[in-house]
């Protein structure tokens, strides 16, 4: 498949790239410093920011599909908003209908599936990122693509085991799970409607 990817350069979003292409896909991926990725086989860069719409549609323009892993460090200005916004639109353009996005337990109605001292750090140093990221979810929730979000627990660098949870049972609480593992579910996406409009959690 033809995947357009967004984050590609952050922790869970290099698992899903090199994945993708161990499994034959095809990825174009929008990325600020191509350093960081370039001479992958099958994988296809297109330098520019995602707040840029000319540049992101360029980077979605004939793709099958959109893996979106954006993210944003405490102190950085959180751009999952904005840039969901001009991946949305730069799909609307293409006739791109299927998006699979990571976002994170605790964001929406998923709150009471995180730890409580998770729960104060969204209320205080974790709050600009997590406005962002529930502003994130309506926005592609209000729109009228074939749309999947996915929310990990904690994420952590272990290898891809295949030992994991997932699912939209609001009992499934938060754990430690491996960032490889994350991008296997994702990926399972792409070939399965069972979350289709969905939210299932990671962990």
């Amino acid at each position: 498949m033809q995947i357009a990817l967004f984050g590609a350069t952050g922790g869970t979003g290099r698992k899903v790239l090199e994945q993708a292409l161990a499994s034959g896909h095809a990825v174009t991926a929008l990325v600020r410093d191509p350093a960081k990725i370039e001479g992958l086989p099958g994988l296809n860069v297109v330098c520019g920011d995602v707040l840029d719409q000319e540049t992101t549609s360029r980077c979605i323009e004939g793709s099958e599909a959109v893996i979106s892993v954006l993210g944003s460090g405490v102190g950085a200005e959180p751009v999952e908003a904005q840039g969901t916004q001009r991946i949305l639109e730069a799909m609307q353009t293409n006739g791109v209908r299927r998006l699979i996005a990571v976002t994170s337990l605790g964001v929406g109605d998923s709150r009471a599936q995180v730890s409580a001292e998770f729960q104060q750090a969204m209320d205080t140093v974790l709050q600009p990122i997590i406005a962002a990221k529930t502003e994130q979810e309506r926005l592609i929730r209000a729109s009228s693509l074939d749309w999947t979000i996915v929310r990990p627990g904690g994420l952590g660098d272990g290898p891809r085991t295949g030992d994991y949870r997932s699912g939209t049972d609001p009992t499934l609480m938060a754990g430690l799970v491996s960032r490889a593992d994350v991008a296997e579910f994702v990926l399972r996406q792409l070939s399965e409607t069972t979350y289709l409009h969905q939210c299932p959690a990671v962990t």
